[in-house]
């Protein structure tokens, strides 16, 4: 396993990665595990609770998250070829973050609960329900696979704001 370069917002080679929609996975096979075992290092050591493919150079429709809380058991969970099969009409504001906008956090609305089929490590294909912070997540990592960051759910304004921050952040580092 290795932990790789996390793209980021104040980058115009890694905005141009990240703006790209990531394509389909045909097969779930030891190479992509590979790379979501690097995927999830890279996550833990972030830190953060999801990453899509994208996110490190790798515009493929693979996600890895964790909502396990400081302390407790970690629980990796992977996500290849996710797709929302329905979401509620219902909204919540939560303050979002991201790896490839460090150091930024904004309130996005999103579904409260949605319904998805994706692909597991093993290529088994999984069918579940998600709410709370799982919700929230997984619509935020499916963003990355379109090409959509957070931020670009903003006004201009905040969105600009946020570039600006991690620009200055990455220069004052």
């Amino acid at each position: 396993m290795a932990i790789r370069r996390i793209l980021t917002v104040d980058n115009a080679a890694d905005l141009a990665v990240l703006k790209q929609i990531s394509k389909h996975v045909a097969v779930v096979d030891d190479a992509l595990r590979a790379l979501m075992d690097d995927m999830l290092e890279t996550m833990y050591d972030a830190p953060g609770i999801g990453l899509a493919a994208v996110q490190v150079g790798e515009p493929i429709d693979v996600i890895v998250m964790d909502l396990a809380r400081e302390g407790e058991e970690p629980t990796p969970r992977f996500f290849v070829n996710p797709k929302i099969t329905w979401e509620s009409d219902e909204l919540v504001a939560y303050e979002e973050g991201c790896l490839s906008v460090p150091e930024y956090y904004d309130d996005v609305e999103r579904a409260t609960k949605v319904k998805l089929t994706s692909l597991n490590y093993r290529g088994e294909v999984v069918e579940e329900e998600a709410d709370g912070l799982f919700a929230v997540c997984i619509q935020h990592e499916m963003d990355h696979l379109k090409g959509v960051l957070f931020i670009d759910h903003l006004s201009r304004l905040r969105r600009d704001r946020a570039i600006t921050k991690v620009k200055k952040a990455r220069r004052a580092a």
